[in-house]
């Protein structure tokens, strides 16, 4: 589910971010995930501590990306502007 890149940021930094992807989810899911805590932030610890263990990122390494899309809300609302 989660995916990680960086190949390019890796030139002007010096060490390339880890960009994870989680997809759309719910926005209680995401305010969660802002707080610090929740399934979300389960998630990226799990992903960042299997690419330590893969050796594909160093203990050392500090930045990391996030990216969350938050799910509409009501798919009437867009067929049907005026409801």
């Amino acid at each position: 589910m989660a995916t990680a890149t960086g190949a390019d940021a890796q030139k002007s930094t010096g060490q390339a971010p880890v960009v994870l992807d989680l997809g759309k989810h719910r926005r209680k899911q995401i305010k969660k995930l802002r707080e610090g805590s929740g399934k979300l932030m389960d998630d990226i610890n799990g992903a960042i501590e299997e690419l330590r263990t893969a050796g594909t990122l160093s203990a050392s390494s500090q930045p990391v990306i996030v990216i969350v899309r938050q799910k509409s809300r009501n798919k009437m609302k867009k067929l049907f502007p005026l409801l």
